[in-house]
């Protein structure tokens, strides 16, 4: 690498090269037809949540370096849905039409919808001396109207937004159980009705726009009451800058030039787009019930150590610890049993959780609040800072704190985002503590698309690492010498850095040394800058990577023996395993490590988190054919370049990509 090259690709641009691989998922014919729909809502809702996060931050001239990044891929997701996937539906009798290209009695039910479901909801807010510009809130779709008067001829602007009750395609078709279907775009039922909202006025021009807001406004994470400060917080993110205004259709410059002036943006902040302005609305073509047009449907199976029903899961924790793998073994059957087990057994007297996002239905808030209502001791640590789940967590917190839960926000400054279950039961004369550690959240839906394993486990060295772990989280214990767990922000990060190095010490001897991380991001630059010296030593690394990597791999003279790639496909990789060869024998009886921690800056300085240490070599030797399944796919695969670009790995014939394998591996047993 030549001295003036930076060492580091630039994070946003990584970023948004990983969501061009989400596209590319959307992009690929040997997808099924409604599951690339899906991963072109993914993608529109990633570029959503990209402006909401990090487009406020930036300077006007990085934005506009951006810029032309995101009009081009843009251009793509439009050019595939107009060329492709809008085409292919049609072929697959699913059309999507607009209200004036509909047949005449599909015409005359979609007016008849509108009318009576519709019309009603819908809040027309015209601008004039006497009504200022509505506020436009964040991810709404409204429709710009210039009108003009009859008798005056005078013009005015109006606004429309489009309700969010309703999905935004309406079927039409009379026979919804054909193969047939039809549906028009709310938008377009709207903007061809306009003027029953308008009686005696003139529509001189429509124009749909939408508009995103900065979100990442800051929370005093010291505040005394941290609950009323992220309940502060959620209300001025309504209210944050606009960020990106989108437009589609016949543009008119004299409305853009009004909004820009009205939302106080400037005309780099402007995007026109050639498609749908929010492919996320095609959720309800996903949902038309073609399973031909759809992956195989998976039903998660039971972890074969707890599939008896009859089985006494402590019993099963107690003789060996046990590995579970989701979504291929069932988080139903293994977590929720788990927990289920210790609210109802008269023996457990004390249960705590972490709750980082878990979900408005989660079966875990029943389960602790029975706990409670028996006497148990019951502990919930509540994040609510996770982003976009704030709302959704304060409800939690206060539903169980009604119910007797003792309910925590964790530590000051810090977001908690470990994974920690804690059981402890009495028995005979003694008292065990049972724990499940795990690299995903407490979430049952999630759970069923996003790759996770989890430990569960009474060995008492992990235990005991967890019982002070939570005297932390919700007293003011400030321990921080765990003897097993490797907790954020305390001991993490200095004791991967003794591994990497100890790698290298092990290579400069001429020893076989060899890493392996797979995780969901790479950015903290003391790691990579440990992993560049390991590289140069002769420390062979394997890096998988889901998403954002700033680590240039395969550098001459820099990261030469470093490889990085990322898995892409039907499930969500999430999980975070990691592996130091450490000079052994035998490969799979290295060191191993799961949990919640990527390696990023703000994982390892600004939140709690945990990796666990595998210690059974039964599943150290699982985790590590894992690891090495995920090395050799070629199906899901992109190598990420020295200059931060992808490059899509070339599928091998027999390859039926890792999460087809493991699916069948899981059927096998």
């Amino acid at each position: 690498m030549s001295s003036h090259q930076d060492p580091y690709t630039n994070k946003d641009l990584s970023w948004l090269e990983f969501n061009r691989r989400v596209l590319s998922q959307a992009q690929d014919p040997d997808v099924p037809l409604l599951e690339r729909v899906k991963f072109l809502g993914i993608f529109q809702s990633n570029l959503d949540e990209y402006f909401m996060k990090r487009m406020g931050a930036l300077h006007s001239n990085a934005r506009s370096r951006f810029r032309d990044h995101l009009i081009e891929v843009q251009k793509v997701a439009d050019h595939l849905f107009k060329t492709e996937i809008r085409p292919a539906l049609h072929h697959e009798g699913i059309h999507l039409t607009s209200y004036r290209d509909l047949e005449e009695q599909d015409k005359k039910r979609a007016k008849s919808f509108f009318k009576e479901n519709i019309f009603p909801v819908l809040t027309p807010l015209s601008v004039d001396p006497g009504h200022p510009f509505p506020f436009i809130s964040n991810q709404s779709l409204s429709l710009g109207v210039f009108l003009r008067s009859k008798s005056s001829g005078e013009e005015s602007f109006a606004r429309v937004k489009v309700p969010t009750v309703f999905p935004q395609w309406i079927r039409v078709d009379r026979h919804q159980n054909s193969k047939q279907s039809r549906f028009v775009s709310l938008l377009s039922l709207i903007r061809e009705n306009l003027q029953e909202l308008f009686p005696g006025m003139s529509i001189a021009h429509v124009m749909p726009f939408r508009v995103i807001r900065d979100t990442n406004i800051d929370t005093d994470s010291d505040a005394e009451d941290l609950l009323e400060t992220v309940t502060e917080e959620l209300k001025e993110r309504k209210f944050g800058e606009v960020v990106r205004l989108q437009t589609a259709g016949t543009k008119s410059m004299k409305m853009v030039s009004m909004l820009q002036v009205e939302l106080e943006i400037d005309e780099d902040q402007v995007y026109y787009h050639h498609g749908l302005l929010d492919y996320g609305s095609l959720r309800a073509i996903y949902e038309v019930h073609r399973p031909d047009l759809k992956d195989r449907p998976w039903s998660p199976q039971p972890p074969k150590a707890f599939a008896d029903a009859d089985v006494n899961i402590f019993n099963v924790i107690k003789a060996k610890d046990i590995l579970v793998h989701h979504p291929f073994e069932s988080f139903a059957g293994s977590v929720e049993k788990f927990i289920q087990c210790a609210a109802l057994d008269p023996h457990v007297i004390a249960i705590k959780m972490t709750l980082y996002r878990t979900g408005a239905d989660s079966p875990f808030i029943p389960l602790l609040i029975k706990a409670a209502e028996t006497g148990k001791q019951v502990v919930a640590v509540v994040e609510i800072k996770a982003r976009f789940d704030e709302e959704k967590n304060i409800q939690v917190a206060q539903t169980l704190e009604s119910a007797g839960v003792h309910v925590v926000y964790g530590v000051i400054g810090l977001k908690t985002h470990g994974k920690l279950a804690l059981v402890v039961r009495r028995e005979g004369n003694k008292v065990r503590s049972y724990a499940h550690l795990g690299t995903g959240n407490y979430h049952a839906v999630t759970s069923r698309l996003y790759t996770d394993f989890g430990l569960f486990t009474s060995d008492p060295e992990i235990t005991d690492d967890v019982v002070h772990l939570f005297h932390h989280l919700t007293g003011k214990s400030i321990k921080t010498d765990y003897k097993h767990l490797l907790v954020a922000p305390h001991t993490m990060r200095s004791r991967l850095l003794d591994y990497i190095k100890r790698e290298t010490h092990f290579a400069k001897q001429g020893k076989t040394a060899h890493i392996i991380g797979k995780m969901n991001a790479l950015d903290d630059r003391e790691i990579i800058d440990a992993l560049y010296t390991a590289s140069q030593a002769g420390v062979e690394i394997d890096l998988v990577v889901r998403g954002a990597c700033v680590l240039r791999p395969g550098v001459k003279g820099l990261s030469e023996n470093i490889r990085v790639k990322s898995i892409i496909g039907r499930f969500l990789e999430h999980s975070r395993v990691f592996y130091f060869r450490n000079n052994a024998k035998f490969p799979q009886t290295g060191n191993v490590y799961i949990g919640s921690a990527d390696w990023m800056t703000r994982n390892l300085s600004y939140r709690v988190e945990t990796l666990t240490p595998i210690y059974d070599t039964i599943l150290k030797s699982e985790l590590y054919e894992y690891l090495m399944l995920c090395i050799r796919d070629t199906k899901n695969s992109w190598s990420i370049e020295k200059d931060g670009r992808s490059k899509k790995t070339k599928s091998q014939a027999k390859d039926t990509g890792i999460h087809d394998h493991l699916m069948n591996l899981a059927r096998s047993f």
